[in-house]
């Protein structure tokens, strides 16, 4: 096939516009044969030199999940202490994690070892191996919504103590821990947009033709801001 229909088309930009980071679940179990198909697409990501650094841990055990709940929840607590007042009462009301409430959680890790000593394409640009892997769980993300299952990504960790719950060798670096399971919805836009925390920003400040805009466009200067008295190290 050189090219998809119109419908197919459609159904990918929808899934793309439709995908949300997901924070409640439902309680039905996912289908077997639906989890192995969205871990698949996540296996069928680009990699640099085609290491596939990338594995999976699936995590269905209630006493693990509360184990990395804990952690979270530790995490979340320090986090909060960043925020000025008004901000930090914002922060509280949010949901950051779904994890005992999701069926599934996965962990997904990335091997920097694979493949080496040399991997095509990973000379100059070392950290490659860790973008690659954040392709795979694009991938698995987009999959699941196709399925209607939905994916939360828990950024309030602490790696190193996650690499011991779940066994992960010294060397593996755990990269996304997500919550999988049926959504009570998908929101329209994004909780934190919807939330108020923040607004999608605009594309066309964000694109730039043939080169980053020149110094006379810069918004700090703009402004008038010196950036040697914001950056002291320049």
């Amino acid at each position: 096939m050189v090219a998809f229909s119109d419908d197919e088309i459609r159904a990918v930009y929808e899934t793309i516009y439709a995908r949300r980071d997901v924070r409640r679940f439902r309680g039905e179990p996912i289908p077997d044969d639906a989890l192995e198909r969205i871990v698949d697409a996540a296996h069928h990501a680009p990699s640099v030199g085609f290491s596939q650094p990338w594995d999976f841990v699936v995590i269905r055990d209630e006493g693990t999940k509360a184990e990395i709940a804990a952690i979270a929840s530790r995490a979340i607590e320090a986090a909060s202490v960043a925020y000025e007042e008004s901000r930090r009462e914002a922060f509280g009301r949010l949901k950051l994690e779904g994890i005992e409430d999701a069926p599934v959680n996965v962990c997904v890790t990335c091997d920097p070892t694979r493949g080496e000593p040399h991997v095509l394409g990973r000379s100059s640009m070392r950290r490659t191996d860790v973008y690659s892997t954040c392709l795979a769980v694009q991938n698995l993300w987009l999959a699941a919504r196709a399925e209607g299952i939905g994916v939360g990504w828990v950024s309030f960790l602490y790696p190193s103590e996650v690499r011991e719950v779940l066994g992960i060798p010294p060397h593996v670096k755990p990269i996304a821990y997500l919550c999988v399971g049926y959504p009570e919805t998908f929101p329209d836009e994004p909780i934190l947009q919807t939330e108020g925390w923040r607004d999608r920003l605009d594309l066309e400040e964000l694109v730039h033709l043939e080169r980053w805009a020149g110094a006379e466009t810069h918004p700090r200067k703009e402004l008038g801001v010196d950036e040697r008295e914001s950056n002291p190290s320049a």
